[in-house]
């Protein structure tokens, strides 16, 4: 169920009497989970209120299945698009059974009357949501998630093709935001569903949408798969990182450090690196990347976090040992971390020219004498920790 053309726009210009968004051409079709991402004030909840018909479009087209939006009766809409907008639900004196009833308002006609068949949907809707034992619950006593997965289960019981989301895991802790982006997920590959959601997670959207619609200063900046439009450079360009940078390769993004700490030179191979590469930008030091193969999640991790990095294939040209020494000198200590059999020449060369310069060598190897030993990370961090300190007095 991937046809396009579920919702499509042409010339779409929107806002409230002033233009917050304009030029936008989308074309949407079923089944897909489509995030919309851009800074606050870009027009994301706005477009989602224009497309639901909370307000008008002030320009431009907009089909729902093939049909202008205009056309529909507000009953014929509610059967084809459920909205889940960010105020918080907490009705008073209503159950959650009762509650999640409601959305079967566009199908129970005149008198309301739910049927056994109507019933059974608000069931479904709430077993989906993984919040049948919370049917007998009072809505306003609920925690945040709790009250969000009851909120989609009301919106699922419309029967919807579309569902227009406004940031859904926002308040929400760790376990349900999955939880609820989990479901969303799942409803669109085994119901069909079309899910439009306003997000701010980019994680989120790299890892789960099958489209991302990007949107900032009034304009329709991309729209394609995550791995077509989510770059570094286009991430950071939207939200105007400074000290952050997202990674196509890890789908995440990483927080970059000043390096006020002081600067490192890592050797560390086969993911132990990225363990350490995050706890140096964390407590404030830049670092050296050595030497990692190009496709090494330290190697990606390390390009992320704005370290310099040397490859084990530039180690291994002429030339390549004189310039990771030359990247030493600039560094005020070592960790050895572990490496490659086939490197032990090149890192005992390297431990020789860290005592030439009088730097302190951290490392896991017993064995080697005249170094900090550390067996465990949180002995790496003391150690780091008292590095930082003489750096700061130093400083000072």
């Amino acid at each position: 169920m991937n046809d396009l053309g579920l919702i499509r726009s042409e010339n779409l210009a929107i806002g409230y009497g002033a233009v917050v968004l304009s030029g936008m051409n989308l074309d949407i079709g079923a089944g897909q989970f489509v995030a919309l991402l851009g800074p606050n004030g870009s027009g994301k909840t706005t477009l989602l209120r224009t497309l639901s018909r909370h307000i008008a479009a002030l320009d431009g087209q907009i089909w729902l299945a093939g049909r202008p939006l205009a056309g529909y009766t507000a009953l014929e809409l509610a059967r084809l698009l459920a909205v889940v907008l960010t105020e918080k639900a907490a009705p008073p004196l209503l159950s959650v059974l009762e509650y999640v009833a409601l959305g079967r308002y566009p199908h129970t006609g005149f008198l309301g009357r739910l049927t056994v068949e109507d019933m059974a949907v608000v069931s479904r809707s709430l077993a989906v949501v993984k919040a049948v034992d919370l049917a007998e619950r009072w809505v306003d006593q609920l925690s945040d998630g709790e009250r969000q997965k009851v909120v989609l289960a009301r919106a699922l019981a419309q029967e919807p093709r579309i569902m227009l989301l406004d940031e859904p895991t926002a308040h929400l802790d760790l376990k349900h935001r999955m939880e609820v982006m989990s479901i969303l997920r799942g409803l669109c590959r085994d119901r069909g569903l079309t899910v439009l959601a306003a997000i701010h997670e980019v994680d989120v959207a790299a890892k789960l949408a099958d489209r991302v619609i990007l949107v900032k200063d009034g304009q329709l900046v991309a729209v394609g798969s995550p791995e077509e439009v989510m770059s570094s450079g286009a991430i950071a360009e939207l939200y105007d990182f400074d000290d952050a940078w997202f990674s196509r390769e890890l789908g995440g993004m990483e927080i970059q450090s000043d390096g006020r700490a002081g600067r490192a030179f890592v050797l560390a191979d086969r993911g132990e690196g990225a363990i350490i590469h995050r706890l140096l930008a964390r407590r404030g030091f830049s670092f050296v990347a050595g030497f990692p193969e190009e496709a090494d999640l330290d190697a990606h991790v390390a390009r992320a976090l704005g370290a310099k990095i040397i490859h084990r294939a530039e180690l291994r040209r002429d030339g390549g040992l004189e310039r990771a020494i030359a990247a030493l000198d600039a560094c005020d200590f070592l960790i050895d971390a572990g490496g490659p059999a086939e490197e032990a020449g090149v890192y005992c060369r390297l431990f020789e020219a860290a005592r030439e310069h009088g730097l302190p060598v951290l490392t896991q190897n017993a064995e080697m004498s005249g170094c900090r030993h550390y067996r465990s990370l949180p002995e790496l961090i003391d150690a780091l920790e008292e590095l930082s300190q003489r750096s700061e007095a130093k400083n000072h």
